[in-house]
């Protein structure tokens, strides 16, 4: 009975391993067709969020099972709970992506009034939360999940220094409103999806510790 349990825990890290490759390509595509403004890379974007929903939906079906069929106790009920709490969490971060691209798409025919370096940072620090906060999971690593929820100042650090330098522009030149809005918005997207990647650190750290704190509640 233990060893078919196990078995199924084992597929349930595979399907989360898979949603997380399918969320760090979703936010690479995400980021590649901003920098370049590339419409078609956008919409492939938008496009692949089905599939992330889909695969969200396979994993809540698994976790399902495990609990009706397996009647888990004590750390084991907390791992698939804490499993089933970060899918909502991985499925937003998709939605982030739609967000982002969806900016993209509204300004392609335009050239950007300030360079998207620290927009890019942004991307690419998230991207490292997302992966780490799901190894996590998967490998029962503490140390991980605490520097996953470490490596956010990083990331809101940099999204305040967007802000500055787009108020700025605002200030020179109130024409540039608008597009400065639009990437204020984008930048506060990445900034989002950093805050969920914290949220599955934390269920990580419930699943082993049995203890859940909530970091931005204490902010």
């Amino acid at each position: 009975m233990r060893n078919r349990f196990d078995k199924q825990l084992a597929k349930l890290n595979d399907e989360l391993i898979e949603m997380g490759s399918m969320i760090e390509q979703s936010i690479e595509n995400t980021i590649g067709a901003m920098v370049r403004q590339d419409v078609d890379l956008a919409k492939a974007a938008i496009a692949a969020d089905e599939d992330i929903d889909t695969q969200e939906k396979k994993i809540e079906s698994l976790c399902l099972k495990l609990l009706l069929q397996q009647q888990p106790v004590a750390k084991d009920l907390r791992l698939i709970s804490s499993a089933l709490k970060m899918l909502t969490d991985m499925e937003r971060i998709g939605d982030h992506d739609v967000d982002i691209s969806e900016i993209t798409i509204m300004l392609a025919d335009q050239p950007y009034i300030k360079k998207l370096e620290h927009i890019q940072q942004m991307a690419k620090e998230t991207t490292l939360m997302v992966v780490g906060s799901i190894d996590a999971f998967v490998n029962k690593n503490l140390e991980q999940a605490r520097k996953v929820i470490e490596q956010d100042d990083i990331v809101d650090d940099l999204f305040i220094k967007v802000k500055d330098e787009i108020v700025a522009l605002i200030r020179e030149d109130a024409s540039n409103g608008e597009q400065a809005t639009d990437l204020l918005m984008a930048a506060k997207y990445f900034e989002r999806i950093g805050d969920h990647a914290v949220n599955i650190s934390e269920w990580v750290i419930f699943s082993i510790e049995g203890k859940h704190t909530n970091v931005h509640s204490q902010m």
